[in-house]
């Protein structure tokens, strides 16, 4: 695989974007990063990506894997050799499975909602958002990592959403090591890793980019 040609095309803030980043990057995989602009998608992404038209796509020697999840997957079957990520047990696998699909349709919306609404929306989303984090840290329980001793498949589904914290914290008003402190610990954890430490973006970078999109959105 030394010669492959692995290209990333995403988003900076996205947290699905960065899942396929870290992934490669456990792997000590080099790969080139292209910047999508989302208003204006290039005729690589629409080309890679007809049925979605959305980052990331992950090209591996010409060939596209679209969906964040769906990639991560790929590149640990492609190169196992080095770091696994997903569990060698069929049942702890289809639990890692199970945790990454629930932080997609379960944890996302809430999240989002916590800087995109305003009043009653905004304060329930605040509700299901604090839950959820509850919920996940009952599946970390006392491990390090969601999959044990090692960084793994869940860790990299969750980790790209902690660099939108100072956003969700800010417009939703609450404190993430006040409602879950094992949450945080993880997530510092996590953050000490040079795949995810080079990966992630500043918080307050994010920050600044989420309070121009309400102002575009007219929320502020």
């Amino acid at each position: 695989m030394a010669n492959d040609e692995v290209i990333v095309l995403g988003f900076w803030p996205s947290m699905f974007g960065l899942r396929v980043r870290i992934a490669l990057a456990e792997k000590e995989v080099k790969y080139e990063y292209r910047e999508e602009d989302l208003k204006n998608k290039s005729p690589l992404l629409l080309q890679m990506n007809p049925v979605h038209k959305k980052i990331p796509v992950l090209i591996h020697n010409g060939k596209p894997i679209c969906e964040s999840i769906i990639g991560v997957e790929y590149i640990d079957e492609v190169w196992k050799d080095k770091a696994p990520l997903l569990p060698s047990d069929p049942y702890e696998r289809a639990q890692a499975r199970f945790w990454a699909d629930y932080i997609d349709k379960k944890f996302y919306w809430p999240a989002r909602k916590l800087w995109t609404t305003k009043g009653e929306e905004q304060e329930a989303a605040k509700k299901d958002f604090i839950e959820c984090l509850k919920v996940l840290e009952g599946a970390l329980g006392e491990k390090p990592y969601f999959g044990g001793d090692n960084f793994g498949f869940v860790d990299i589904a969750l980790i790209g959403f902690c660099c939108w914290f100072s956003a969700y914290e800010t417009y939703g008003n609450f404190s993430t090591e006040a409602e879950s402190p094992k949450f945080v610990a993880w997530a510092k954890r996590c953050m000490q890793r040079d795949s995810v430490a080079k990966s992630l973006p500043d918080q307050h970078k994010v920050l600044e980019f989420v309070k121009a999109v309400r102002q575009r959105l007219g929320i502020e």
